[in-house]
């Protein structure tokens, strides 16, 4: 087995060093002691990707769904960024909980490290909520932002699939969702204007398949540029690892789309 990349690691905020639990490529977060950006940089890249990891918003997959990213899309051409955000109202070390929005201003914050280039963001899982909710905000431009098995809205309490599913604890975790309902048309804060790629499984019982037909039944009345990519027998949380179906084929056609999209 090949030993952990090596990042360049940018604090974002005040705080110890994160160390992640676990052993390599299965090393995760299940607290967040800072916020910090992961550098993978490689030379003359084709352009810059803000990768985020899943997790729940309550933990962060940094080795699954985000350094083994980082090292797919370096070997691609592309310099990869791997944002450790911290975790909406979780303990903030000082007697409280962080905010609701945490993630997104993390993530933000990482945004002004990261230039020389055209701007993907990508995420997985929870992560790619954030991606979506970072591609909506003003004074962001990328040039698309690919998402997968990602619960960007049924998880909002208006639009929630299955109906009556309960709200997610903690509160902060539930309210950064029907903020940030990411593909509703009724909600336009909440759709981005750059290109979009997704790729979800069919049946998916951790993000039921409507966050992806959500998005792009939006897409369709909204004349929105999107790709989506619905395989029948993927797992939750395929990412690049699982080869046991056609779902194998996603990385590659997310390079395609981001190589048209340079």
């Amino acid at each position: 087995m090949t030993a952990a990349p090596s990042p360049r690691v940018i604090a974002l905020s005040n705080g110890a060093d994160n160390v992640p639990e676990g052993a390599w490529p299965d090393r995760k977060l299940a607290s967040v002691t800072r916020a910090e950006l992961w550098a993978f940089v490689v030379a003359q890249p084709k352009g810059q990707v803000l990768v985020c990891a899943g997790g729940g918003y309550q933990q962060l997959m940094t080795d699954r769904e985000g350094v083994e990213v980082a090292a797919w899309l370096n070997a691609n051409g592309y310099s990869a960024y791997v944002l450790v955000h911290r975790l909406p109202g979780a303990d903030n070390g000082n007697g409280g909980v962080w905010p609701a929005d945490i993630a997104l201003a993390d993530g933000l914050a990482a945004l002004e490290h990261i230039s020389g280039g055209p701007l993907f963001l990508m995420g997985l899982s929870s992560g790619g909520h954030l991606a979506g909710a970072l591609a909506c905000q003003p004074g962001v431009t990328a040039a698309g932002v690919i998402i997968a098995y990602a619960p960007i809205n049924a998880n909002h309490r208006d639009y929630k699939a299955p109906k009556g599913k309960a709200d997610y604890p903690p509160v902060e975790k539930q309210t950064f969702y029907d903020a940030w309902p990411i593909g509703i048309r009724a909600e336009p804060h909440g759709v981005p204007a750059c290109p979009v790629f997704l790729a979800y499984a069919l049946h998916d019982t951790s993000v039921p398949v409507e966050h992806a037909l959500n998005f792009i039944l939006t897409a369709r009345d909204a004349g929105l540029d999107l790709d989506a990519h619905i395989f029948g027998q993927a797992p939750h949380g395929f990412a690049l690892r699982d080869t046991a179906g056609t779902h194998v084929a996603w990385p590659n056609l997310a390079l395609q789309w981001m190589g048209a999209r340079l």
